[in-house]
């Protein structure tokens, strides 16, 4: 049963769920990192690269928890979303989506071309998904009415989910996750970490944990390293999308004090973008590599390799405090 049932019974009967992955995910200290970086805080991983139970994992499968059956629950029959060349979300939407019975359509915006990025398309062409071109982000926009209108089902329209599904529903995720993360701190699997640290590639995974871990009682400041230029991703923003996700609880039913707000413990940074998204980055190659060399650890260059690299540089200038600070791995390929 999610946490989030257990926190607030009411929302079983109105806030439908559908496991996809196995939790908790697994937490572990990096000690050899921490050799290696030579002070600053301790650093922590809570590993959701093992989320997911079907052709694809990580942060991207804990919000089709909650939208796909919002999707079944209205009785849509297609998704349309977008994301980049390499997206992961699109992968995972068409792949989970798929075997509950719902057809994904995206629309794909140019992005670097790496190897990384090939494989990703490759996998996109292999899974049933839709796929259109639409390159640039105003191509995008001007060909979304067009999208949604071929879609519709009778009278149905399709389920439309922006990007990395960083929607109200989408968001309930990293709620879910937070309030995860605080059972394993009661546990004594890890202490209580003064920060988290993750990329933000469209806000859901930021926006979730930033009011999660507010309704968990816990102090942990998220700590949101921006790695995509393409869209809106300031504080003001992702703090937005939190209220919205506890407005959207609050109507299913959930006893969520007025006074809870998710803002004041997020904080964003930009310097680890490099030339801008999907561009790689010396720093992210060496983190990439060093956890890779050091702990066994897979990231990728688009997103997990520059949050990485922003902790490593984050900690040793103190910027952590005593900590300790958590790394929250969000890639699951399989």
């Amino acid at each position: 049963m999610p946490h989030l049932y257990r926190l607030h019974p009411e929302l079983e009967a109105t806030l439908p769920h559908l496991a996809l992955g196995t939790s908790p995910t697994p937490v572990r200290r990096l000690d050899a990192l921490d050799t290696a970086c030579k002070g600053g805080a301790e650093i922590w991983l809570k590993d959701d690269s093992v989320f997911g139970d079907g052709g694809w994992g990580g942060n991207k499968v804990r919000k089709l928890e909650w939208l796909l059956p919002d999707a079944l629950r209205q009785r849509r029959t297609t998704i349309v979303t977008v994301g980049g060349l390499g997206t992961n979300w699109g992968l995972a939407t068409a792949l989970y989506g798929r075997e509950h019975g719902l057809k994904t359509v995206l629309a794909l915006i140019d992005q670097p071309e790496d190897d990384h990025v090939r494989a990703q398309l490759k996998r996109l062409r292999d899974s049933g998904a839709e796929l259109h071109f639409t390159h640039s982000k105003a191509r995008t926009i001007l060909s979304a009415p067009y999208l949604l209108a071929r879609h519709f089902t009778g009278f149905r329209p399709p389920y439309f989910l922006p990007a990395g599904g960083s929607s109200a529903v989408g968001a309930i995720g990293y709620v879910e996750a937070a309030l995860e993360l605080a059972e394993q701190v009661r546990a004594g699997e890890l202490p209580e970490p003064s920060h988290i640290v993750i990329p933000v590639g469209s806000g859901g995974t930021a926006a979730g944990l930033s009011l999660g871990l507010r309704l968990a009682g816990l102090q942990t400041h998220v700590v949101g390293v921006v790695v995509n230029d393409t869209l809106r991703l300031d504080e003001p923003t992702l703090t937005g999308l939190a209220g919205r996700c506890a407005k959207l609880l609050r109507a299913r039913g959930a006893r969520i004090p007025e006074n809870i707000s998710p803002a004041g413990n997020l904080d964003i940074v930009t310097e680890y973008l490099g030339p801008g998204y999907g561009y790689p980055m010396p720093e992210a190659a060496t983190a990439q590599a060093l956890s890779a060399d050091r702990e066994h650890m897979t990231l990728e260059p688009v997103y997990t390799a520059k949050a990485m690299a922003a902790l490593l540089d984050m900690n040793a200038h103190g910027r952590f405090g005593d900590g300790p600070v958590v790394y929250l791995n969000t890639n699951g390929p399989r």
